[in-house]
């Protein structure tokens, strides 16, 4: 039955009307999205394959979806392995062969940055989820963002040369703006220097580096592995033994278990969105000023 919804979208898109844009761009992510509309600008129709209240790694690949990447021009994946269990069956489906793995039409942004945990030693699945080519969780860091930005500003350059001169301006415009914000936040949450924190998954790597926290231990025992008993019982005497003030968790997580463990540990629980609301406009940089204002509120608690 998936089947031949394929074939029926592959027919819908011979048949799809040409539109005013110089590019067709489609991203895994919401936050890969907005970056890449805010390069993009009028230039490109840029859409998100996962919502901003989806966790990635869980993405169900409907036939719609193989849709969008039927008709796109470019491809934006976080890599990593991230979007492993769904972005390949919808790329079959699309029937591009300019948006597969290794096209011109594929971006895999996680070559444009520096990796956090990248595994020195062999991995198999009675580790959990562990991503062998580093931790994928690279956006929730502005300065990594701003890289990727950059990429994406040449490879869009690259497919359609014509728009370089805007795609350049968007860029710039971006990475100013960025680095304003990033002076305001990093002065908001530099009580947050040096604190420990535990997080739900093993997500928050980046944002602990950028904002000097040191995560100390896990709700999950091992990543993509949903709490047990021996486990939850563990973290409360880690959590008083540290001297841990914060749990964090992306808002798509359940928090029944992080919020009991919390409040047996003394500490605040912060609920951060996974990424910006993206269909309704919420770009890279509220986004992640709605995380930061979080976070603030909880060293204010």
């Amino acid at each position: 039955m998936t089947q031949r919804l394929f074939v029926v979208f592959g027919l819908l898109v011979a048949l799809w009307p040409h539109d005013a844009y110089a590019l067709r761009v489609v991203a895994t992510t919401p936050d890969l999205a907005s970056i890449a509309k805010t390069i993009g600008g009028e230039r490109a129709e840029v859409s998100a394959l996962a919502l901003h209240t989806q966790d990635p790694h869980w993405v169900d690949a409907r036939p719609h979806l193989a849709l969008d990447l039927a008709r796109a021009d470019l491809l934006i994946a976080v890599g990593l392995d991230l979007e492993v269990g769904w972005l390949p069956v919808l790329q079959k489906g699309a029937r591009n062969a300019n948006i597969l793995n290794g096209g011109r039409g594929f971006l895999d942004c996680s070559k444009a940055v520096d990796l956090l945990e990248v595994p020195q030693v062999k991995i198999d699945r009675s580790m959990g989820d562990i991503h062998p080519g580093g931790n994928p969780h690279y956006l929730w860091d502005p300065s990594r963002a701003e890289r990727v930005a950059q990429a994406i500003a040449a490879r869009m350059a690259e497919l359609e040369p014509n728009s370089k001169v805007i795609y350049d301006k968007n860029l710039a415009t971006f990475r100013q703006r960025l680095s304003e914000a990033r002076a305001r936040w990093q002065t908001s949450l530099a009580a947050l220097r040096g604190q420990k924190a535990i997080a739900y998954h093993a997500s928050m790597a980046y944002l602990a580096r950028w904002l000097g926290l040191s995560i100390v231990e896990h709700v999950e025992p091992k990543p993509g592995i949903s709490p047990n008993p021996r486990h939850v019982a563990r973290v409360p005497a880690v959590a008083r033994e540290q001297g841990v003030k914060l749990f964090v968790q992306e808002s798509w997580f359940p928090d029944s278990t992080s919020r009991a463990l919390a409040e047996r540990s003394g500490a605040a629980l912060v609920r951060l969105p996974g990424g910006p609301d993206f269909p309704r406009g919420e770009d890279y940089v509220s986004w992640l000023a709605a995380v930061v204002s979080k976070l603030a509120a909880a060293v204010r608690r």
